[in-house]
This record gives C-alpha cells, sequence and structure tokens, in this order.
C-alpha cells in the first residue's frame, strides 16, 4: 500500500502568490461555483477550484506539476460568479506568472514580475544600449542622410544578420523555459512517464492551438477570443515578414505590395488590439480588464510603442525622409529588442509558447492514460493477471 502524500504547505509561495494576484483567492470557500460555470472545465475535474486550494496552501510541487493554470484563457466568467469574490481569473492569471517566473532558469523573469521598476529599467537599459550601438555601426559603415543603397545608415543585410542572432538568442531562451515546463509537468516525479507514441499521436495539437488558440473559442463569449487571435496572427505575420523578407520589406521608397500589404493589415491588427485592452483595462468593466497587473501596462505601452515607431519609420521613408526614417528606425528597432529578449521569453509574450505546450501536454497525458487503460482491460492483460493470481494461489 502507497503511503499517503505529505502535503507541506509553503508560507514563501503564498505570499508570492499574494503579491502576484492580490491575494484575493485567500477568500475561497471551495464552493466550486467556478468549476462549474467554467465552459472548459472538465467534467470529472476540479478545475479551476483545486488551483484555487492548492494556492491557498501554496503547494508549491502540486503547482509546478499542474497544467492547468495554462488551460485558463481568463473569460472572466468564473470570477464574475464567484459568491466570495475570491476572482479565481485573477488567481490563474497570477499563477501564470508564477510559474513563468520558475520555468525561467535565469531568476529575470520574477524579477520582472515582482518589481515594475526593475522590469522598465531593465527594458530602458536594453533599448539605450542597442541604440548606442545601431548609431555607432551606422556612423561607422554608413550615411544618416541614406536610407537605401550603399551608404544606407542601416542596411537591410546587416540588420537581416541582426535580426537572426536574436532570433537564435531567442530560441535558446524559449527552448530551455519549455524544456523546464516539461520537466516539472510531464518527467520530474512521474512514475509513469507517458510514452513516446502518446507525443506523437498528439503532436498535430501543437501547432493548431498555436497559430488558432482553439481551446479558446469554445468559451461562451467567442470576442476575447477573436480579438486574441487577432493580435497573435498579427505578431506572427509581421515576425515571418521581418525574419523572411526584410530586404523586401525595406527596399524603397515604392511600396511592395506583395508583402506591405500584409505588414499594413497586421500592423493594423496589432495597433486595433493593443487599443481595444488599453480601453478595456481603463474602464474596468469586462471582467478580465478588472484588474491589471504593472506588467501587464508596460507590456501594453512596449507592444504599441514598437507598432507605432514601426509605422513612422515605414512612412517616413516612403514619403522621402531618409533621415528622420532612420532615426525614426533606430528608435523602432532599440524597442524591438527588448520586447523580443525580454517580454517574450521572460514576459506576457511567453504565454504564446506555454499556453499551446501545455494544451499538447494535457492531451498526451490524457492519451497515455487512456491507453493505459486499454492495456488493462485487453484480454491479453486480464489473462495475464488472472495467470498470475493463480500462480500466487499456487505457492501460497
Amino acid at each position: 500500500m502507497e503511503a499517503p502524500e505529505r502535503i507541506e504547505p509553503d508560507l514563501e509561495v503564498v505570499r508570492e502568490l499574494k503579491e502576484l494576484t492580490g491575494g484575493a483567492f485567500k477568500r475561497c470557500g471551495q464552493c466550486a461555483t467556478c468549476t462549474v460555470v467554467c465552459d472548459l472545465s472538465a467534467p470529472d475535474g476540479d478545475y479551476p477550484r483545486g488551483k484555487m486550494l492548492w494556492a491557498q496552501w501554496g503547494l508549491k510541487d502540486r503547482l509546478l506539476r499542474s497544467l492547468e493554470p495554462w488551460l485558463c484563457y481568463y473569460c472572466g466568467k468564473c470570477s464574475q460568479r464567484c459568491p466570495r469574490k475570491a476572482e479565481p481569473g485573477e488567481t490563474l492569471m497570477g499563477l501564470r506568472r508564477w510559474l513563468t517566473s520558475r520555468y525561467d532558469v535565469t531568476g529575470l523573469s520574477r524579477l520582472l514580475y515582482r518589481s515594475w521598476k526593475a522590469e522598465l529599467l531593465v527594458l530602458l537599459l536594453v533599448a539605450l544600449a542597442t541604440a548606442l550601438g545601431l548609431l555607432g555601426w551606422g556612423y561607422a559603415h554608413g550615411n544618416i542622410h541614406h536610407y537605401d543603397g550603399a551608404l544606407a545608415f542601416l542596411p537591410s543585410a546587416v540588420i537581416h544578420r541582426f535580426d537572426w542572432a536574436m532570433a537564435g538568442v531567442l530560441t535558446l531562451f524559449l527552448g530551455i523555459n519549455a524544456a523546464r515546463m516539461w520537466w516539472f509537468t510531464m518527467a520530474k516525479g512521474e512514475p509513469h512517464p507517458a510514452p513516446l507514441a502518446s507525443y506523437l499521436r498528439q503532436l498535430p495539437l501543437l501547432p493548431l492551438h498555436f497559430l488558432t488558440q482553439k481551446r479558446f473559442s469554445a468559451c461562451d463569449s467567442r470576442r476575447p477570443w477573436a480579438i486574441h487571435l487577432v493580435l497573435m496572427l498579427s505578431y506572427v505575420s509581421l515576425f515571418t515578414l521581418i525574419m523572411f523578407f526584410l530586404h523586401d520589406m525595406q527596399s524603397g521608397p515604392a511600396i511592395n505590395w506583395k508583402v506591405h500589404a500584409i505588414g499594413y493589415a497586421a500592423s493594423a491588427g496589432l495597433l486595433g488590439t493593443v487599443i481595444f485592452a488599453i480601453r478595456g483595462r481603463l474602464a474596468k468593466v469586462e471582467e478580465q480588464y478588472k484588474h491589471s497587473h504593472e506588467s501587464d501596462w508596460l507590456f501594453l505601452a512596449l507592444l504599441a510603442l514598437v507598432t507605432l515607431t514601426g509605422v513612422t519609420q515605414h512612412a517616413l521613408h516612403r514619403t522621402g525622409h531618409p533621415l528622420e526614417a532612420n532615426v525614426a528606425y533606430v528608435v523602432h528597432l532599440s524597442l524591438v529588442v527588448p520586447m523580443l529578449l525580454l517580454e517574450v521569453p521572460f514576459g506576457k509574450w511567453s504565454h504564446m509558447i506555454y499556453r499551446p505546450l501545455a494544451v499538447y501536454l494535457d492531451s498526451v497525458r490524457r492519451d497515455a492514460l487512456a491507453h493505459e487503460k486499454v492495456t488493462e482491460t485487453s484480454p491479453e492483460a486480464a489473462a495475464g493477471t488472472a495467470a498470475g493470481r493463480a500462480a500466487h494461489e499456487s505457492h501460497a
């Protein structure tokens, strides 16, 4: 007979979660209203009620093993219906911040989430270092009055190599963080790890949920899903254009509609969704916008500035103002670097990796469990069990 699991509350975890959520979860009375009203809760599950209890007790190991905070898209219905105003939606949001900091081996994510002043300072320092580096290179190799050609201040070939170097660093950080997520949730302390076959069978879910946020569409209100999808696809579209079609994007001043049409649509999508989110957080009418962590505001401000400076740089170049376009380009790139190297792997942008990965890993778990049950109930397994029981009785 297995020994019962030893439960050891961690008050430090409770304190951290209180900082990240506002502490309303301590009012939870375990009535299970949140679980009943949640459109994404499984019929036999305790989500999100169980996570509220684990947060109250600071059950660190259970929280680290859990994928369920990532399966929530914060539609706000649970918080709206909670009779004790325990804010389960905000609690799960805070758990995602806490988990992000735990997956990060550098400790930078924890610093950024616990102090908005530290986050702002780091963002400004990285932006300043980027600007100085770009200006130094530009003045040494080009002419700030030239945007294109042999004397270009920041030629597309150089920026292309710079972009790919950033992509390599970004991939390294995200890969390590995703591997730690897998380790905590699927490997560490697991007596029966999921077989490789389950990972392969469920693999198509990873790109599907990354590109469509399909699970989010199952929520009662589809408007938040549609807005989130536009934001996600706009960002991915711009990232793809910059990584693979930068020369076509930057050449000019004539407009190349084959790439710029997509760029215009993606920029409009980014700017529109950011404005919508800012208005929502200022109005505080919809449940998911009633509580804003400092990191939420910094994230939105940075994304808005990146979009606006990119549009400004493009407009100045197309209208024949190379000096002003180069200055705007330096400012734009100086904001892009901290967003890609800080916000994506260590801040809120990391959700675009963790969420689809969590859906995938959760499906792997379910697949492995389902096949394990089938194996246990198969005639061959039953015969083996009966033979083993007979041999044991004969020996006795």
